[in-house]
């Protein structure tokens, strides 16, 4: 039976106060997998870095078989490539990512910390913008917004972003919401994305700020 949406006050804030109190019931997998995240920044790291990609339960699993091998950088360059390829399979693009890694861990033997810092996380082999918002926001607590797929296609389909890319987006949601709200945004948005706003076929019916939402009223999939 379809579920009866009821009305809801439509502010932004309001619909996200509503996700994020509602989103940690539904047990997405984001929830289990940043809860095995409270390591070492240069662990966080990594497992960030591995999770692009990449499905929360398929990082979990190769994160922890890499970090138990090698938990620091040292560790990490006493392991040849394939090793660390074997390790870390089968998350997307593991040869690619073996390499980032060892050269990250190379870098980091010199600089001898993790920068808290965006300009120098994203000059990192392989660390992009989302990995870099994801590193300071849950490594170091400081205030970003880190766009996937999830937050992207959410944002646009509950009318709080309007641009055509992760970037543009980012800084459209910055002006939108308060710093205290930023570190959490990804992590509500890639919940809801995984459990009832997905891709395709998203469950509308079940959805407790359908009322809210442009794309539900524009005529959603059920």
């Amino acid at each position: 039976m379809m579920r009866k949406i009821k009305p809801q006050p439509c502010g932004c804030k309001r619909v996200f106060a509503i996700l994020r109190n509602w989103v940690p019931s539904l047990s997405a997998p984001v929830y289990a997998f940043e809860s095995r995240l409270k390591r070492t920044p240069f662990q966080m790291l990594i497992t960030i870095l591995l999770s692009s990609r990449t499905h929360d339960e398929v990082t979990g699993p190769a994160a922890e078989r890499l970090l138990s091998r090698a938990p620091t950088p040292d560790d990490l360059l006493r392991l040849d490539p394939e090793e660390v390829q074997h390790l870390i399979y089968p998350v997307g693009f593991y040869r690619q990512k073996a390499i980032h890694i060892l050269e990250i861990a190379r870098i980091l033997t010199i600089q001898k910390e993790v920068p808290a810092d965006f300009s120098r996380l994203t000059s990192l082999p392989g660390v992009g913008r989302k990995t870099a918002n994801l590193v300071l926001s849950l490594a170091f607590g400081i205030p970003a917004i880190a766009v996937d797929t999830h937050v992207f296609r959410i944002s646009r389909r509950l009318g709080w972003a309007f641009s055509q890319t992760p970037d543009e987006v980012e800084e459209e949601l910055k002006v939108l919401f308060p710093k205290a709200d930023w570190i959490s945004i990804n992590q509500v948005l890639v919940g809801f994305g995984q459990t009832i706003c997905r891709p395709l076929r998203p469950r509308c019916s079940n959805c407790l700020v359908a009322a809210c939402c442009p794309y539900f009223r524009s005529g959603p999939v059920w």
